[in-house]
């Protein structure tokens, strides 16, 4: 059933279609063991041309995630546990179980939005994704307020 609306965006809209799209990547993770931060943390691993700083990962995926570091860290020690991440030194590599891992779960999870984003006309998406991305740069200026 497809349900158009006139109402103008609002907070909890965007949070039901966030937590919506949520539950559609979690029902592929959980079909292959993998958790949301797992998957959040090996992605940048797998895209990249190489080997990745340890430490910039955490960084980064703890901004993203607006989650604490020390929480990252025990992410990144799962996925080498698991071995879906190598580890040499300060750096961690995606390893090919992990490569195999991250291939699977795109693949299904590109069908999905495929089905959900496919359709909606060009001019839609550039305009949400100006709103996405002025509504996040508040909200972490916001975040950035409340914690000094």
């Amino acid at each position: 059933m497809t349900t158009a609306t006139t109402t103008p965006a609002n907070a909890r809209m965007l949070g039901l279609a966030h937590y919506a799209a949520r539950a559609v990547l979690e029902s592929v993770l959980t079909r292959h063991g993998v958790g949301f931060q797992q998957q959040i943390t090996l992605r940048p691993v797998a895209l990249a041309a190489g080997p990745v700083d340890r430490g910039q990962l955490a960084a980064d995926t703890a901004a993203g995630l607006k989650v604490d570091e020390d929480s990252v860290q025990g992410t990144i020690d799962e996925l080498i546990t698991a071995g879906l991440l190598g580890t040499d030194a300060s750096d961690v590599r995606i390893t090919d179980a992990g490569r195999e891992l991250f291939e699977r779960i795109t693949k299904e999870t590109g069908a999905a939005s495929a089905r959900i984003w496919g359709d909606l006309p060009e001019e839609d998406l550039a305009t949400a994704g100006r709103v996405l991305t002025l509504i996040t740069e508040r909200a972490n200026a916001e975040l950035a307020a409340v914690a000094k």
